[in-house]
């Protein structure tokens, strides 16, 4: 099973209550299981993008389903949403019954944290420091694909609750079944 593990910058936050699809893409982050490597696509590079994803069987985010992929579906003249997906945060908020920052979930299971914020991030991509958008965004990635690994293998993931470390309980089971007859076979001319 081919997963891509993703996340996304954008270059501006989100004022209000705007429809993430209306946002514009600074980078997108990815893990590929395939070759065991993250790499990294900003606007102009995403026709070297469009072929990987094309051919995953999952993918997974944290926030993806209404954050990452609507945001990344603005530049793909297909429908992204047709690949199956794990959204982490969707998970947790339904098991949990409330949201979660990846921070707070990073920390209590792996013990490692964030290495900065979207907000920031944003800040830099405006400066010009692309690399720092990088390197950010792919660690991100990498906390995505741990906590995803993590609650495959126990069937929990962590948070800290006053000073409490409490598990969220995770049906699993269902995240990579099926056969990859979804996967689609071609990669649209771009």
């Amino acid at each position: 099973m081919r997963k891509i593990t993703l996340d996304i910058e954008t270059t501006s936050a989100a004022p209000g209550r705007i429809d993430p699809a209306e946002m514009e893409l600074a980078l997108i982050g990815i893990h590929d299981s395939d070759t065991d490597s993250y790499d990294s696509f900003t606007v102009p590079e995403l026709s070297r993008l469009w072929p990987i994803l094309e051919r995953a069987d999952l993918l997974i985010g944290y926030n993806s389903d209404h954050f990452d992929i609507p945001i990344l579906n603005r530049y793909y003249t297909g429908d992204l949403t047709k690949i199956k997906s794990v959204d982490l945060l969707s998970e947790i908020r339904e098991s949990l019954g409330r949201r979660l920052k990846l921070d707070s979930v990073a920390q209590a299971t792996l013990g490692v944290g964030k290495s900065g914020s979207g907000l920031q991030a944003i800040e830099w991509w405006k400066a010009g420091d692309v690399e720092r958008v990088r390197t950010y965004c792919l660690k991100d990635v990498e906390i995505t694909k741990k906590i995803y690994d993590f609650a495959r293998e126990h069937g929990y993931v962590q948070y800290m609750d006053f000073n409490t470390k409490k598990k969220v309980p995770i049906e699993t089971a269902h995240w990579e079944d099926g056969d990859g007859a979804h996967r689609m076979t071609h990669t649209l001319p771009f």
